[in-house]
């Protein structure tokens, strides 16, 4: 277990969960769930159980570290790493990487998303395991895929290509594709072809393995990390990546690694996993009434309506009639009223937003 580190990326903010998630509390620092914890706090308890508090990394931008310090007090100041720019998640795993490479040559990585939820946190505990176990004993790059419940057009999809020959891990395959956020009609192909899951974004290799992945698929963005080898962990470390980021590329590590390599695994389970990512999401995950509507906050009065979800300041008592399949949210005196439907547009209600109003909405 001392060889196995995390890393959380937390640099996000969470634009189709607007207005709840603004980019000055971005919503992997917020309790939408209701339960007392932050999906930043729920991420970091369950990576406890698998990695010593110590070797656990949060990279998030510069103007989140205030709120990462408050969240995550058990951290010291040297595991949250700032990014001054954002650039994706190709370069804030290869500034981790390279950083854990100073501290453990030897280690084992997850890279985990900072706003995801996850039900079944022993079953998630015991595939980390397996991923891990596999993945330093082979050259291998192992994410974790989740069996689908429905024809979901959010989320990414990977194609597994013939069962892993290791041990009984009968549910360790090879991966033949991956395919981002398909159409309708393409998703329910994938569905029902019973060859694809769910990306779900979390990663588990060798620091070796990752770092040999970079200088082969982004020789660019490794030699630019490389350099600050004697750097990281000093007074200089900063600037070092100021500078660094300021010339590096923005790429993800799905599209400049995942895509490019063949020694690509895809460890397939169910631990009752979301990217919570949208507002229709959380709906697929909350508690409804008998009219199929989710409701949290406020006093709500609903006439002839259905299939909708509510967020509401606690102070506020609103009266909704004739609604049927709605996304109605308040916070901060910033109202949405959008279709479930139709929620992919938000991202572009932000954008119109800011330009028009500035910062201070969004």
């Amino acid at each position: 277990m001392e060889n196995n580190f995390c890393i959380i990326m937390a640099g996000g903010i969470g634009s189709r969960f607007w207005p709840m998630s603004k980019s000055t509390m971005p919503k992997q620092f917020l309790d939408i769930l209701g339960t007392g914890r932050t999906f930043i706090q729920m991420t970091f308890d369950r990576f406890k159980h698998i990695c010593p508090v110590e070797n656990i990394y949060v990279v998030t931008s510069v103007a989140y570290k205030e709120l990462v310090m408050e969240q995550l007090p058990e951290l010291d100041e040297h595991q949250v790493l700032l990014e001054p720019l954002r650039r994706n998640t190709a370069p804030c795993v290869a500034y981790a990487s390279y950083k854990i490479k100073t501290i453990n040559p030897k280690a084992n990585i997850i890279v985990a998303p900072s706003d995801h939820l996850i039900v079944k946190g022993d079953d998630f505990v015991k595939e980390i395991n397996k991923g891990i176990d596999y993945a330093k004993n082979n050259q291998v790059l192992v994410t974790l895929g989740i069996t689908p419940s429905r024809p979901e057009t959010g989320y990414g999809y990977i194609q597994i290509d013939g069962q892993a020959d290791y041990k009984d891990y009968e549910n360790l395959y090879k991966v033949k594709t991956f395919t981002e956020k398909p159409n309708k009609d393409m998703a329910e192909v994938f569905v029902s072809s019973g060859e694809f899951f769910w990306n779900s974004g979390i990663f588990i290799w060798s620091l070796d393995t990752i770092l040999n992945a970079f200088e082969t698929h982004l020789e660019d963005v490794s030699s630019l990390f490389k350099k600050g080898e004697k750097l990281y962990g000093t007074d200089d470390e900063v600037h070092f990546i100021s500078k660094t980021y300021s010339e590096c590329q923005n790429i993800s590590l799905d599209y400049g690694i995942m895509e490019k390599a063949d020694n690509v695994y895809v460890l397939c389970a169910d631990f009752g996993w979301s990217d919570l990512g949208t507002w229709g999401s959380l709906y697929e995950n909350s508690d409804k009434d008998e009219h199929k509507n989710s409701i949290s906050g406020g006093e709500v009065f609903t006439y002839q309506t259905q299939n909708c979800i509510v967020n509401l300041p606690k102070d506020k008592l609103v009266v909704l009639q004739g609604l049927d399949g709605y996304i109605v949210v308040e916070s901060d005196n910033t109202l949405l009223i959008c279709k479930k439907e139709d929620e992919q547009q938000i991202r572009q209600f932000v954008s119109d937003v800011k330009m028009v109003k500035g910062d201070q909405f969004v």
